[in-house]
């Protein structure tokens, strides 16, 4: 008899995991595309600002939240249209796309914005570009300048370890599978 109940409860409890997680993606699946950059995002972007001009750097933040239209707008460059290809990422390829993502460029002494990656202008004797990345990556950023196939310099992202293809299936920096299970139930 206690096999039985013990039996019945664990068949209970899968058969309630089971209905949790198939919740779980269904909300997942109905989730909007974000139109913003992450909060988290937002707030390492204003503390990398502030640390680089701690550092004697100026930087400019060129691009952040896209949008997937604006997305598709860019990969058509050098492609469609005029210029150089600067991307690989379609629409809903990119961590712009879901608010993961900031480009920046120097600000130079004398009001211009550049990309030179060797310019010195805080008089380290180590290029501002470098010092930039440092920053961003104690700030926990992913710098595009590591990636193989396709450095992409002024890149930086937050991504919370989560893959293109999770963001595109719903996923969101912070989600967490079992705290949805056992302690959200708001109702839908």
């Amino acid at each position: 008899m206690i096999r039985r109940l013990i039996w019945l409860f664990i068949s209970l409890f899968l058969c309630f995991l089971i209905i949790q997680v198939v919740r779980f993606h269904i909300e997942l699946s109905n989730r909007e595309m974000p139109d913003q950059l992450h909060p988290t995002v937002e707030e390492k972007k204003d503390q990398l600002i502030d640390q680089a001009r701690d550092s004697g750097i100026d930087i400019v933040i060129t691009d952040g939240f896209r949008s997937i239209d604006e997305q598709d707008q860019l990969y058509q460059q050098g492609r469609s249209t005029e210029g150089s290809v600067v991307t690989y990422a379609q629409g809903g390829e990119s961590y712009h796309n879901y608010g993961l993502a900031i480009d920046f460029a120097l600000k130079s002494q004398d009001g211009e914005i550049i990309w030179d990656m060797q310019y010195d202008g805080n008089n380290s004797g180590e290029p501002d570009w470098l010092e930039v990345v440092d920053i961003a990556k104690s700030l926990e950023f992913t710098w595009g300048g590591d990636w193989d196939r396709f450095p992409d310099y002024p890149h930086l992202q937050l991504d919370d370890g989560l893959s293109i293809q999770q963001l595109q299936r719903g996923y969101r920096p912070g989600d967490d599978l079992l705290n949805f299970i056992f302690f959200i139930d708001d109702g839908h």
